[in-house]
């Protein structure tokens, strides 16, 4: 286990809590960053770019999440497993497996970029972006290193700050002088700068390994045993891209690119949950060690609630006044407003799944995979259902748009119910995130943003927002937030607890 990691079940989720803060510092960051990347690629580069940009995008960070060998979650379980002294040697396995199958992999796209084009429009300088398929996949593994040891604070600086602000300002830089290729160009210099973020702190932490060497036999052990969970954290990836892979098929270009946006506004608070995924692992394999299968139950109802809450309330702030905030990046994106309040509804019902996941993935591996697959599954068939239904109808591409995001979000819905009652059946505990604060706290909230919304757009942007989040936040702290939920906001002057080292699994 990690030398500060947390000896009792308070300290657990004192370290839960801790990520949290450190995340949701994250999310206003990368709020504050992304805003000047959407106003950018939607007033220079336009909607048809953005689509064609968006594309490549699915398929690439697809097969990079793929390349990283389940390792965002499964890294912690084999430090937990393997030795102290080992942990660095057991990281440049991992390291090294993505290198080899993220290079066979760029290689081959490179040479057949079909997959990432379907339109058949890129220069030799999109090709280019099968570069950042390595890079991606080494940044998860390092970044899940750090999370084994509780720093959370190196994810948030590769990628809340350092990615996204240098995106954006590449993306403006590069439209001067190349405006054909400025956002393939600015995508991979931000995720070698990310990874470059993400080395600094690991070499620092973990140190370079001694006496390594490869082992064939241990890493075909390490390979087949990721492939369940590399192929669920695809799938549950893939959930998040397949709408646009299908709406590409159905609607034009332009249209891709406004629901891009969308997707790029509505991923804000997506965030605050997959963040919390890295604290959640060591946290649920020490307490698997030890067989206190209650605490893990406790833990993830936690994790969930204050998900929940918290995406529920940015959810509101941006979906309310979702015109003006797709209006904000171009008057050609406001069609785009229907897909952000579903895709921010989607974002709060798949809370449940993920936090489920979290535990899934280490007491029901081959189980949890079936069920990613069958939400994939059910997502595909709903979108296009939905779509042809648009079409038949003879609405235009802003409800076809409307009909992927409804699509995702019925497939997350069903996913969270599924997990949490699988969950609950193992663990013998019930699995519950939900609480009827939320209602009570969206009440008022949903009252102040009809009449923001009445009022000109830069005040309804400007102060409509903040007024939303600080009224369902009142609401939320005075009703639905206990004792251990407040945790969350206290400061971390007593959050350090000794360590212990765990029994062996």
């Amino acid at each position: 286990m990690p030398p500060d990691a947390p000896n009792t079940e308070d300290g657990d989720i004192a370290a839960l809590a801790k990520g949290g803060r450190t995340n949701f510092i994250g999310f206003l960051l990368r709020l504050v960053a992304r805003i000047p990347f959407l106003f950018i690629a939607g007033r220079l580069y336009g909607a048809e770019k953005l689509g064609l940009f968006a594309s490549a995008l699915v398929v690439v960070e697809l097969v990079a999440l793929i390349c990283s060998m389940g390792e965002k979650r499964g890294l912690a379980q084999r430090l937990t497993e393997g030795e102290e002294h080992a942990q660095t040697n057991l990281v440049f396995d991992g390291i090294l497996l993505a290198t080899i199958f993220s290079t066979i992999a760029a290689v081959f796209l490179y040479f057949v970029p079909a997959p990432m084009f379907p339109a058949g429009r890129y220069s030799e300088i999109d090709r280019l972006i099968v570069l950042t398929i390595p890079a991606y996949a080494l940044t998860e593994i390092v970044l899940a290193a750090q999370a084994y040891k509780f720093d959370i604070a190196t994810t948030v600086r590769a990628r809340a700050v350092v990615e996204p602000w240098t995106i954006s300002i590449m993306a403006g830089v590069l439209w001067f002088w190349t405006p054909e290729d400025g956002l393939t160009l600015a995508y991979i210099l931000s995720i070698y700068a990310g990874l470059l973020t993400g080395l600094w702190t690991f070499l620092k932490t973990y140190g370079l390994p001694r006496g390594w060497r490869p082992r064939p036999r241990y890493m075909g052990r390490v390979t087949w045993r990721a492939l369940p969970l590399a192929t669920a954290d695809a799938i549950e990836w893939g959930t998040r891209r397949l709408d646009i892979f299908i709406l590409g098929l159905f609607a034009a270009p332009a249209a891709v690119g406004v629901y891009y946006i969308a997707q790029q506004v509505a991923s804000l608070p997506q965030k605050l949950k997959t963040s919390f995924e890295p604290i959640l692992g060591p946290v649920i394999t020490r307490n698997l060690a030890e067989k206190n299968y209650a605490a893990i139950a406790r833990q993830v109802c936690q994790v969930g609630f204050w998900i929940t809450a918290m995406q529920a309330g940015i959810a509101l702030a941006l979906g309310l006044p979702g015109e003006a905030v797709m209006g904000l990046v171009g008057p050609n994106f406001v069609g785009g407003t229907g897909a952000l309040a579903f895709l921010l509804a989607a974002e709060v019902v798949a809370a449940t799944a993920v936090v489920s996941e979290a535990a899934l993935i280490y007491v029901a591996r081959i189980r949890n995979l079936w069920i990613s697959i069958g939400t994939i599954a059910l997502q595909a068939i709903v979108t296009i259902g939905l779509i042809t239904l648009v079409e038949r109808l003879g609405y235009g591409e802003p409800f076809k748009a409307a009909a992927a995001a409804a699509g995702l979000m019925i497939a997350l819905g069903v996913a969270s119910v599924v997990k949490a009652v699988m969950l609950s059946r193992i663990l013998r505990h019930p699995v519950n995130n939900w609480r009827w604060a939320v209602i009570w706290a969206a009440a008022p909230a949903i009252l102040v943003g009809f009449f923001v919304t009445r009022l000109p757009e830069w005040i309804e942007l400007a102060f409509g927002i903040p007024l939303i989040l600080a009224t369902y936040g009142w609401v939320i702290w005075r009703r639905g937030f206990g004792p251990e939920d407040r945790i969350l906001f206290r400061s971390m002057g007593g959050d350090k607890v000794a360590p212990e080292k765990p029994d062996a699994v």
